[in-house]
């Protein structure tokens, strides 16, 4: 066979072969794509201007995510009615803006851990901002996901109808 036919053959596989790679690329961004919508299905909420109530759509695995802010930065949280405070992990303390206080000792899902408490300056949930939020760092989160336990959803009422959650003001 003489040279160049072989070598516009190598070509051809290998153009092929990078043809394949980018469809699996497109293939797996889709799935992560996926994946993600289903996971926090409220990742792109809007809320109006004025709104006194937030409507969240139940996650594939029956829990409420939400984007929300500490202290001015990006969160996401994920609504925990049987956590007594917000719970964050560890690691996003300094980026957040919070100081390490006193270590405690907390039961969680996972057992015992001990934990730093913390105040969060300013929350906000939607149309909602909470402010001195009692809180505390936790080592055992490894994920960016904090958990928002009862030291903020004391202040609003919920309805939940199906796979959706409304949370609105006490006596709004």
């Amino acid at each position: 066979m003489n040279e160049p036919l072989q070598t516009q053959r190598r070509l051809g596989r290998g153009m092929i072969a990078l043809a394949w790679i980018a469809v699996l690329g497109v293939v797996w961004l889709g799935f992560e794509e996926y994946l993600d919508r289903t996971y926090n299905p409220n990742r792109d909420l809007v809320v109006r201007e004025g709104a006194t109530e937030l409507v969240l759509k139940r996650n594939r695995f029956g829990h409420y995510v939400a984007p929300g802010t500490i202290n001015g930065r990006a969160v996401t949280f994920l609504l925990d009615t049987g956590a007594t405070q917000v719970s964050v992990p560890a690691h996003l303390g300094p980026a957040l803006g919070l100081v390490p206080g006193a270590p405690m000792e907390v039961i969680t899902a996972n057992g015992r851990v001990t934990v730093r408490a913390t105040v969060v300056d300013e929350l906000d949930l939607g149309p909602f901002r909470v402010r001195g939020v009692r809180a505390h760092l936790n080592p055992g989160l490894h994920d960016d996901q904090l958990l928002l336990g009862m030291s903020v959803l004391r202040h609003l009422e919920f309805t939940q109808r199906g796979d959706t959650l409304i949370l609105r003001p006490h006596g709004g």
